[in-house]
């Protein structure tokens, strides 16, 4: 899942950009409000990680904006400012969470995951379709009970198609959660990708239709 994280502060937005990779995001880093706005007009995103006090244009601002223009996206605002009022203006301005700095990752990356539930309509932790289970805080997948060992993109790709089930992807659209603007896929990236699930998890589960994109049926 693709995230926008707005972050002036160059080692708290380097150590956030790691370890929510390692958590399994495509993170796209950016340090100036006015390039938060811009990337919010012109790109998709599956998350926003917002600050609020940020050069250029401020946090709030590039909320209000986005929200204007129709952003569907969840927005978590990642700040220091603590106090009651700026929470509720924060959430009243659309941010779907709220949460002061120091932050703890693991909580992070735990929110995160809860707005992508909430996003897709679903309550229950586990995505599942059948005897095919995936746990996104585990990060573990298993089918018919067995363990399924699967790389960190593999996993993403079958997490997106899961969130998605009964609803075709394009290419365009599965690239974009699954790369971040430093990664350029191969142009058989994804073709290689869906080959190796469907080996790992039988041939059936992901339907291609040709000149379309990929789903998963309900």
């Amino acid at each position: 899942m693709r995230i926008l994280l707005v972050e002036d502060d160059p080692q708290l937005g380097d150590g956030l950009s790691v370890g929510l990779r390692q958590a399994g995001f495509a993170v796209d880093w950016l340090q100036d409000g006015r390039a938060a706005d811009h990337a919010l007009q012109s790109e998709s995103f599956d998350l926003v990680v917002l600050d609020l006090g940020l050069p250029g244009i401020d946090g709030m601002q590039v909320l209000q904006a986005a929200r204007q223009r129709g952003l569907r996206a969840p927005v978590l605002v990642l700040t220091a400012r603590d106090a009651t009022g700026d929470k509720i203006a924060g959430l009243d301005a659309g941010a779907d969470d709220y949460l002061v700095k120091p932050v703890d990752l693991d909580e992070l990356a735990a929110r995160l995951r809860a707005l992508l539930r909430r996003s897709a309509g679903r309550a229950a932790p586990v995505l599942q379709r059948g005897d095919l289970q995936l746990d996104p805080a585990a990060r573990s997948v298993s089918l018919a009970g067995q363990p399924i060992d699967l790389p960190a993109r593999e996993f993403t790709l079958l997490q997106l198609l899961l969130e998605n089930a009964g609803r075709v992807l394009s290419r365009s659209q599965i690239e974009q959660s699954l790369y971040g603007w430093r990664e350029e896929p191969d142009s058989n990236a994804l073709e290689v990708h869906i080959h190796h699930l469907r080996k790992k998890l039988g041939s059936e589960l992901i339907r291609t239709l040709r000149g379309v994109g990929y789903t998963i049926p309900k």
